[in-house]
């Protein structure tokens, strides 16, 4: 009898090790699939970071040749009002 105890135990105990394994086996694969799905996550946002900071620099330059545009614009305006005043 203590045979037959000692062997349901260690067949038991295997089982309960076996589902051990097979739960560290699926959280393993979660995790990796988290880890493939962060990494392409992170892929994609680093893309739109990088596109999104040409966009503020081709901004920034646009309003930089606004800029100057509108002072030049400016300087012949003031250019034609003293003109038009030394006219009448």
């Amino acid at each position: 009898m203590s045979t037959s105890t000692i062997s349901n135990i260690s067949v038991d105990e295997f089982q309960a090790l076996e589902q051990k394994v097979l739960r560290a086996v699926e959280v393993v694969k979660r995790e990796r699939e988290a880890r493939a799905a962060a990494e392409a996550e992170v892929a994609t946002l680093r893309a739109q970071l990088a596109e999104q900071q040409s966009l503020a620099a081709m901004t920034e330059a646009e309003l930089t040749t606004l800029t100057k545009e509108r002072e030049t614009v400016r300087h012949r305006v003031e250019k034609m009002l003293q003109q038009m005043d030394e006219l009448l």
